[in-house]
């Protein structure tokens, strides 16, 4: 089989069980993730008939909220582990999409996205902690690239449903969908109930060893962390934030396609990523990580550009630009994804890994807050067209910080030197 020669056979061993377990919630998740990916800000605009602006900076006070409450998730996985924290924020957040599908007044649409971003904050954290504990340390790059890759998989089918059921005309169709959602992120509770056991707290004996400064307190003395979370941060804000704050409206006010050609883009974006993960992985193993990272940069600074000539192309060519541009997006992703958790969980100790990962999500967060907030100005500004080639340039200087950061890392940590469980 073409996975077979892929993967190490080791690493295939690790494909059973729990680990399958886990995969498996990544993907049932990830369906209900792509049924609303990007819509947002179209829902809320076109669907509730709020203004672009009010759509926009709902999305930046929710990367706010995300971002004040991130700190504190790292806190509680830390100390109650991380599978109280995931089924606490899975079964929320599920209760916040419905809402959220039947919310038509200002106030509803504010309170229940709040409680989407404050949940949504308390899953991907502790869903990291949690699969680094079950895989051991040599094979863990392997393990983020292939969840990533899952990930992708779940958006792909999800966003086909969604392609082929949004209609701006039927509103029902937008709420059926968060719906759908809901139902999902309930259903996804079951399996992970099986991991309990890779989800408690750190033993105290063991977060006793080689002690630091402790909590937050080590987190931000670690000069290394806060350089990666730099050049994360400016990367992200040039790339999902950009892509959730401002993509869908670009294509629908400048590029002049219906929305259903935002479902068809995005399925360009996740199948490249599900067939060239594997291959990824393979090239990059035992490559520079920061330099991974740097060609992140050029990849999204690249696609931006793309974006940008869609713009300016006749209309029956404009699909075909975009979905290259989502090609090319996505085989930046493809880098990223394996590189930038192996990066934060090589230099984490065990006892405040929670906290590690939350700060890398707090640049999710920070990123999710600063893109909307430059695409509501320039989109609702005369300069729209030029848009993309802000995002490029943002993209291009994230790679430079990216790759700065090799000096401050030791061989094993930058990916160089195979590292071997003890």
């Amino acid at each position: 089989m073409l996975v077979s020669s892929i993967m190490p056979s080791d690493f295939r061993a690790l494909l059973h069980g729990p680990v399958r377990t886990y995969y498996l919630t990544t993907i049932f998740g990830c369906i209900g993730l792509g049924l609303t990916l990007s819509l947002s800000v179209i829902y809320v605009h076109d669907i509730r008939h709020f203004s672009i602006a009010f759509a926009t900076y709902l999305l930046a006070v929710n990367a706010v909220v995300a971002l004040g409450i991130t700190p504190l998730i790292g806190s509680l996985t830390d100390r109650f582990g991380p599978m109280k924290v995931l089924l606490t924020c899975t079964v929320a957040q599920a209760f916040a999409l419905f809402a959220f599908s039947v919310s038509t007044s200002r106030v509803e649409i504010i309170a229940s996205s709040l409680v989407l971003a404050s949940t949504s904050a308390g899953t991907w954290g502790p869903s990291s902690v949690l699969l680094t504990r079950m895989i051991a340390i040599e094979h863990r790059q392997r393990a983020y690239g292939t969840n990533f890759m899952l990930v992708n998989l779940g958006i792909a089918l999800g966003g086909l449903i969604s392609a082929s059921v949004v209609n701006l005309h039927r509103p029902w169709t937008f709420e059926h969908l968060y719906q759908g959602m809901a139902a999902i992120e309930l259903l996804t509770v079951l399996p992970l109930l099986t991991l309990r056991r890779f989800g408690g707290p750190v033993p105290d004996e063991q977060a006793h060893e080689n002690e630091g400064p402790g909590g937050w307190t080590q987190v931000l003395k670690d000069r290394r962390m806060l350089h990666y979370l730099l050049a994360a941060l400016v990367l992200l804000v040039a790339g999902y934030g950009s892509l959730e704050a401002g993509f869908s409206l670009f294509v629908v006010q400048n590029v002049h396609l219906p929305v259903r050609a935002i479902g068809i883009v995005f399925f360009f974006n996740t199948v490249t990523i599900v067939v060239a993960q594997l291959f990824v992985l393979r090239m990059i193993e035992g490559r520079s990580r920061t330099r991974v990272m740097a060609g992140v940069g050029l990849l999204w600074a690249l696609a931006w550009i793309v974006i940008g000539l869609s713009a300016q192309t006749p209309h029956w060519l404009a699909l075909g630009f975009l979905c290259v541009a989502q090609i090319i997006f996505a085989l930046g992703e493809t880098l990223l994804s394996p590189v930038a958790p192996a990066i934060v969980n090589e230099i984490a100790p065990e006892h405040l890994r929670g906290r590690y990962n939350a700060a890398s999500g707090l640049t999710w967060s920070l990123g999710g807050s600063v893109a909307p907030l430059f695409a509501g100005l320039i989109l609702g500004g005369h300069l729209a067209e030029y848009w993309p080639l802000f995002v490029a340039g943002g993209a291009f200087v994230g790679g430079l910080f990216a790759l700065s950061l090799r000096r401050s890392l030791t061989p094993q940590e930058d990916g160089l030197v195979p590292a071997v469980s003890s």
